[in-house]
């Protein structure tokens, strides 16, 4: 569960009322699924990744005894859950306490406080964090704080760049690895990465949010094998906001030219206020019209107090012409705007739609051989 301590303060069940978000993690999922639902948020849960168990713990427990007999100088932890994972292992094969007095005697190096907090959990204590809260940056400390010649140990995660771990092979005798856990894709029966990816080109999301690297380059992956990268990327590029939990999941976003919202802290609490403070801050468009205050948040409508859900197609108009601010928009550039049709007899059904659902008559005004606008 998150930390109680990073619980957004001043919560309302509708603060989030009318955004629609998607969430790409799976391990911790519930968390953020819980978090955005309690605020009045529609939710679309899509693991691009999930963290998988090998079949058999034999290629642990075989990396374990290696480690054991090599009695490490240095270990690196790299991920809490994998220290968890591999701590419990060790243990069903009677090997736990054999674990824990082999590094006890070692300098143990975490990546960052939750790494720390499970190494501690193990009754042991580190001797360092990295700077960036990046294994790379951890290997860095490695390299500046301890002479060459020593024997390593790594706690690997579900993703390591291999020339990573090539700068302590280059330094150190011996490195051994243990790896308790990996990243896989979904089976083929599973759609939601697709449908997630047709809800971001569509824009019909708000926000989607990333916990991981590795979840980031596979839902590329995955846009590219069905022909959707470039309408992913203008879609994130543009109202779809991305948000990362930290740097390190940022890069690839960044790398793609989407420019991703992180928070300060790289916490999945701070990650959930940064979100709630965005969206209702930056995400809300507001146009004063003739017939009072009218709020676009995300998927609803509110017009002089009153909200309405809207749907696909009379929100992309609302959209374009709020956007427009009171000038007149032409017909064939909102039809334009329609996700399955551009003709003007479509635009005319989902205009009469929207005005039906708006229930305020007068706000959205006809210009006679030109477009639409809003009265304002």
């Amino acid at each position: 569960m998150s930390d109680p301590g990073d619980v957004p303060p001043g919560f309302r069940p509708d603060q989030l009322e009318g955004f629609r978000i998607g969430v790409t993690s799976d391990r911790r999922s519930a968390d953020l699924i819980d978090a955005f639902e309690r605020r009045g948020a529609q939710v679309m849960h899509a693991p691009t990744l999930r963290i998988a168990n090998a079949q058999s713990d034999d290629p642990v427990i075989d990396d374990t005894r290696t480690i054991i007999e090599a009695k490490p100088d240095i270990l690196l932890a790299t991920t809490a859950y994998g220290i968890r994972r591999w701590f419990e292992v060790a243990d069903a094969a009677g090997l736990g306490q054999d674990l824990v007095e082999t590094l006890a005697e070692a300098s143990i190096l975490v990546r960052g406080p939750k790494a720390r907090g499970s190494i501690r959990a193990a009754g042991l204590n580190d001797v360092g964090m990295s700077a960036r809260e990046t294994t790379e940056s951890l290997v860095d400390l490695v390299l500046a704080d301890y002479p060459p010649g020593r024997t390593v140990a790594v706690q690997l995660h579900g993703e390591l760049d291999r020339r990573v771990l090539d700068r302590l092979v280059d330094a150190h005798d011996t490195v051994l690895t243990v790896e308790p856990y990996r990243w896989v894709a979904p089976d083929d029966t599973d759609e939601r990465v697709e449908r997630l990816i047709e809800a971001i080109c569509a824009e019909r999301l708000d926000c989607v949010t990333f916990t991981s690297a590795p979840a980031v380059h596979a839902l590329f992956m995955a846009a590219e094998r069905w022909g959707a990268y470039r309408e992913l990327v203008e879609a994130m590029q543009g109202p779809v906001i991305a948000a990362a939990v930290g740097p390190v999941t940022a890069e690839p976003l960044i790398a793609n030219g989407i420019t991703p919202i992180q928070p300060d802290r790289y916490r999945m609490g701070a990650l959930i206020r940064l979100v709630c403070e965005y969206l209702e801050e930056r995400a809300v468009i507001r146009l004063d019209t003739n017939h009072g205050r009218l709020e676009l948040r995300g998927g609803v409508v509110e017009v002089d107090g009153t909200r309405v859900a809207l749907p696909p197609a009379g929100l992309s108009i609302l959209r374009t012409l709020v956007s427009a601010g009171g000038s007149v928009v032409t017909r064939e550039r909102l039809a334009s705007r329609l996700p399955n049709s551009a003709d003007e007899h479509a635009l005319e059904m989902a205009m009469s739609r929207l005005r039906q659902a708006i229930g305020v008559p007068g706000v959205i005004q006809t210009v006679v051989k030109r477009g639409y606008r809003v009265n304002v």
